[in-house]
């Protein structure tokens, strides 16, 4: 190697040995560096704009005027996702949907399957929540009982539903190697065109003008605890962070999450030691498709109460979560809060502060590019086998051997 390639090679083996603590270090370090240089960034753009609109921040001498103070950018940013009830709702409503969404991306990765089909899924799950609750809930009684009944439903079909759209490329990935990056951002757009098309001719709410179904009985929708808000429910936050303490105790504690993770670092010596590689694929893409429809049944039963078009891009934005948190389940809850409070906040920013909403979606793009280049540079070298903790793969089928990471580094 040349001393360049050496340096790099050293840079990454670093990040892929580091440990759970080093990671996090790493992590809270981007994070500070972002925001300053965030706020670099608030004070050249409000320079540049001088004059100012209104009263400047600040003016210093020859260099003019600086209109934006990125001390206030901030703490607006802060206030804004957690300042008040609603506020916190808002953040922790975004939090609870991208937590589906992060997981259903994380389990594909972790099976070396790059699902960005995630959108397609919850659309479909969302949808199949929709008319399945309401083609239910003539036949059980209203009240707490008919609720209990009509959101296990809703959650069980948007499972499959979505499950189902998600072991298509999966399986056309295992038997005719088609590239699963092509077929699930393709079927993205198949999903919305079939969900749009049997919601407009077929399953129309009559009484609106736009693509809707009718709304789920209000017993069906998860209620508004704790804090009192409409929109955000702490039963499917709880839910949520239970799902994600079952995922990775599937992909850490059972011989089916053993030759997921084994089949997505050292597929070869996975399929040498045992593991059916095309039975894995289906079913890893059949897994993340599930969560993904959940996502969708969630957004149903507690966020809009109908399906409709237009639905938010949450899959796109749980593949930016799944990145953050290094593929890891237990890591987007953190991810997901992050991006929720990020989303919730800028929104905040755009009202209260003359701060352009370009000017915003850059403040929040470098917090989310900071902070995922190490865990993103962590995973290539993983990929191109830097660091001395590599995955092991027992060839006999066995049990993995000790001392390392049996999942691609991730020792927690």
């Amino acid at each position: 190697m040349s001393g360049d390639d050496s340096t790099i090679g050293r840079a990454l083996g670093g990040l892929v040995d580091a440990s759970a603590i080093e990671r996090i270090l790493i992590s809270l370090a981007a994070l500070g560096l972002s925001v300053v240089v965030g706020a670099v960034v608030v004070l050249i753009s409000g320079w540049v704009l001088s004059p100012c609109p209104s009263a400047p921040f600040a003016t210093l001498g020859g260099l003019g005027e600086f209109c934006y103070n990125p001390i206030e950018v901030y703490w607006v940013l802060l206030k804004g996702a957690f300042g008040s009830t609603f506020n916190l709702a808002t953040t922790l409503q975004e939090t609870t949907l991208l937590l589906f969404t992060g997981l259903s991306v994380a389990v594909a990765f972790r099976a070396g399957m790059f699902n960005i089909g995630t959108q397609g899924q919850l659309v479909l799950g969302a949808l199949g929540t929709g008319l399945s609750v309401l083609w239910v809930a003539p036949v059980v009684p209203a009240g707490l009982v008919g609720g209990v009944v009509l959101v296990a439903v809703g959650l069980l079909v948007g499972a499959a539903v979505g499950g189902f759209w998600g072991a298509i490329p999966g399986a056309l990935k295992a038997y005719a190697d088609a590239n699963e990056v092509i077929t699930t951002i393709m079927l993205n757009f198949v999903a919305t065109g079939i969900a749009f098309t049997l919601v407009s001719e077929v399953f129309k709410d009559p009484g609106s003008q736009t693509v809707q179904t009718r709304f789920v009985p209000e017993y069906a929708q998860l209620p508004a605890l704790v804090l009192g808000i409409d929109g955000f429910s702490m039963l499917a936050l709880v839910g949520g962070l239970a799902l994600a303490g079952l995922v990775y105790w599937v992909l850490r504690g059972t011989s089916f999450g053993y030759d997921l993770r084994t089949s997505g670092v050292q597929p070869d010596a996975a399929e040498y030691g045992g593991v059916d590689a095309k039975k894995t694929m289906v079913s890893s893409m059949a897994l993340s498709g599930a969560l993904g429809g959940v996502g969708g049944a969630v957004y149903v039963l507690m966020v809009a109460g109908q399906w409709q078009s237009g639905i938010p891009s949450l899959g796109f934005d749980g593949i930016t979560v799944s990145i953050l948190a290094g593929n890891n389940p237990i890591g987007v809850v953190p991810a997901a809060l992050l991006f929720g409070a990020l989303k919730g906040g800028s929104l905040v920013i755009e009202f209260d502060l003359a701060v352009p909403q370009q000017l915003v979606g850059v403040l929040r793009g470098l917090v989310i590019l900071f902070v995922a280049m190490p865990e993103f540079f962590r995973m290539a070298g993983i990929r191109y086998g830097y660091g001395d903790d590599e995955p092991a793969v027992a060839t006999d089928g066995g049990t993995p051997r000790m001392g390392g990471a049996d999942d691609g580094g991730d020792s927690e």
